[in-house]
């Protein structure tokens, strides 16, 4: 229905156009037309009296015609002398007007009726002599009138072609559109990797189709972003409600209470975890934002056995809290694969802060080092619990972190360099 009414209006504009600039170029034909003919008749009127006037001459002080002119000139040209027509037969209808032409002193035009009357002044020592000739006007205007009409004809029909090429280049124009919008009514919302596939685009359409194209590729990723997300916090959130649904019904089959640290230990992991995910669905980086990575991981370990085997003051353009909710899965992670020892390093790498988080576990499989950060996913003994949350913050707060295989528990973590202040 849209594409519908945006074809007609295209017509109807270009009809609209098309019938403006014809009515100018027959408005403009017409008149040079009319022009053209006034200046064919006004010279056939100049060389019939040019044509008279040559035989016109005085001999023995009157003024005669050196030769006779036919009968068909008499109709169209006289010869007045001192006010008496000398030769020629005035129509009844054109004897006044003709007689003020031969009365007047000066060569002029006049136009009575369909004709056009030209008075030519013949110069002849003592004697006033006029040739005045009539020249027809019928068939210059019916000249007019049949070019005319012809022009209406062919702008009609030049109307008529610019509606119809409108209409088919915009029907083929829009037929893209049209199929996009039947394709994307018959995938529904079953079929998200669904895609245009146009083609390399050949106009804005093709330009459009495309755009749509990395548009639902945006969606899609939005939507896969989603799941990890409620994967994640599956993942994170399964292990102590576990705990604490064992504790119940252990303590239910004994008779005997449920021990408070095992209850509060699992709920402030939990908690830990929930505030962690929060932290990574709002974390973000923001201009001037900055954090002594020293203090951020003191924070992070929280009295935990872990060593920060670097005291340099280094500054990275990441929020604090931000730092610690990207560290504690880090070392929550180590502390529980470590044989006896889980420490921080850092170090400066040109514009960026790597912090090496460190443990003498068993480390990672170098198979799985681009898969430990997936939901559900582990190598080594259960290697990679809270790593996806990792992932998720480091994204966010435009920070980069990966697994390194070496033999020992190792995740690097790139933090931009906060700039010098002045």
């Amino acid at each position: 229905m849209a594409v519908t009414g945006f074809r007609q209006r295209v017509v109807a504009l270009t009809v609209l156009i098309a019938t403006a600039v014809v009515a100018l170029l027959v408005v403009a034909s017409h008149v040079l037309l009319s022009r053209v003919t006034d200046a064919d008749a006004h010279d056939l009127a100049h060389t019939r009296a040019e044509a008279v006037a040559a035989n016109v001459t005085a001999k023995g002080g009157r003024v005669v015609l050196t030769e006779n002119s036919s009968e068909a000139l008499d109709e169209v040209a006289w010869v007045y002398a001192d006010g008496r027509l000398l030769d020629g037969n005035v129509p009844s209808s054109l004897v006044d007007r003709v007689g003020e032409l031969a009365n007047s002193r000066r060569s002029q035009t006049a136009s009575v009726g369909d004709y056009l009357l030209y008075a030519r002044e013949v110069p002849i020592d003592g004697h006033h002599v006029m040739v005045i000739v009539r020249v027809d006007l019928t068939p210059y205007e019916t000249s007019e009138q049949r070019s005319l009409t012809l022009s209406l004809i062919l702008g009609g029909l030049a109307i008529a072609l610019a509606g119809c090429v409108a209409h088919l280049v915009v029907r083929r124009a829009l037929r893209v559109v049209h199929e996009m919008a039947s394709l994307a009514d018959e995938w529904g919302h079953h079929e998200p990797g669904r895609r245009f596939n146009l083609g390399t685009p050949r106009d804005e359409f093709g330009e459009l189709g495309r755009t749509l194209d990395r548009l639902l590729e945006r969606v899609v990723n939005a939507l896969a972003d989603e799941r990890r997300l409620t994967d994640e916090i599956a993942h994170e959130l399964r292990t102590p409600l576990t705990v604490l649904r064992a504790e119940a019904q252990l303590a239910r089959m004994s008779g005997e209470p449920v021990p408070p640290e095992a209850v509060l230990g699992e709920v402030d992991r939990l908690d830990a975890a929930i505030t962690t995910l929060l932290r990574a669905a709002r974390a973000r980086t923001d201009k001037g934002t900055r954090c002594d990575l020293r203090s951020a991981a003191l924070q992070a370990i929280a009295g935990r056995a872990v060593e920060v085997a670097f005291s340099l003051k280094v500054e990275a353009a990441v929020a604090a809290d931000v730092t610690v909710a990207l560290l504690s899965p880090l070392l929550e992670n180590s502390l529980r694969h470590a044989r006896s020892r889980v420490w921080i390093t850092a170090r400066t790498q040109g514009q960026a802060i790597v912090v090496d988080v460190l443990d003498d576990g068993p480390g990672f499989d170098p198979a799985d080092v681009d898969r430990v950060f997936e939901a559900g996913v582990s190598g080594g003994d259960g290697c990679g619990l809270g790593l996806p949350v990792v992932r998720r913050i480091a994204a966010s707060a435009g920070t980069e972190v990966r697994a390194i295989a070496d033999g020992r528990g190792h995740v690097e973590v790139t933090f931009p360099a906060a700039r010098a202040t002045t």
